[in-house]
């Protein structure tokens, strides 16, 4: 079956968890074989405000924040919705500090499966060439499908989506002959994120004959036996009272 990978946009009240902003909307989409295949989206009650600047970039305000389910069982229900996913965002960095930020304060564990691949640093790499590597420049140059207003959690997911796509796609052509039919997922795309644009088919065939060797017993020291994973409790826990947990939306 083909990898399946979550595409990830938070909407925020400012630029970091560690400067008191919080998340006021947030979505999901997943992306498998190619199309995508998943939705989630929600707004998020965290009781933050949201400054006039902020609701003017997103259409965000403090009153349809008030009607919103609580940002703790939104949290929960995404963090459901994504078990055992890995993750992509654009500017990953902004993305992830948040999500952990969120899911700690929604007392989730974290999910060995939530690394975040990043669609900025990959089209630096992959797409120098580009002016500029801003999600909305990437969208015109690319011609990818446009997905509604901008700086909002779903459109910019799926345009995020729809950006991984194209870029999982020229990489594997471009790195064809090292992958030797083989699929270009996830895990390889964080490989060349991390690269520099020089070196970006050295490290991916290292990393390809790292993975292809033989594993030798004599190799490394015997690991002792852990005990079982908790896994993430999220996705087991249920709902307190009065939390209204959200319905993942179908692919249209």
């Amino acid at each position: 079956m083909p990898e399946t990978v979550a595409v990830i946009d938070f909407e925020t009240t400012g630029m970091s968890p560690a400067m008191g902003a919080r998340a006021t909307e947030v979505a999901a989409v997943l992306v498998q074989g190619g199309e995508i295949v998943g939705r989630f989206q929600s707004l998020m009650k965290s009781g933050a405000w949201v400054p006039p600047f902020i609701e003017q970039l997103t259409g965000i305000s403090n009153a349809m924040l008030e009607r919103a389910p609580p940002a703790r069982a939104v949290m929960r229900e995404l963090l459901r919705f994504t078990q055992g996913t890995p993750l992509v965002a654009h500017n990953a960095a902004f993305d992830r500090g948040f999500w952990h930020a969120e899911a700690e304060r929604a007392e989730c564990e974290p999910d060995a499966a939530h690394r975040f691949a990043c669609t900025l640093l990959l089209s630096r790499r992959l797409h120098p060439e580009a002016p500029n590597h801003r999600l909305g420049t990437l969208r015109a140059w690319h011609a990818l499908p446009a997905a509604g207003r901008a700086h909002r959690a779903l459109a910019d997911a799926e345009t995020t989506a729809h950006l991984f796509i194209r870029q999982q796609r020229d990489a594997a052509a471009r790195f064809a002959a090292a992958l030797d039919g083989g699929s270009l997922g996830h895990e390889l795309l964080l490989v060349l994120q991390k690269a520099s644009r020089a070196r970006l088919a050295e490290r991916l065939a290292r990393h390809l004959e790292t993975a292809r060797k033989p594993w030798n017993r004599h190799d490394v020291e015997p690991l002792a036996e852990e005990p079982p994973s908790p896994g993430n409790r999220c996705a087991h826990r249920p709902e307190p009272a009065g939390e209204l947990a959200l319905a993942a939306m179908p692919a249209r």
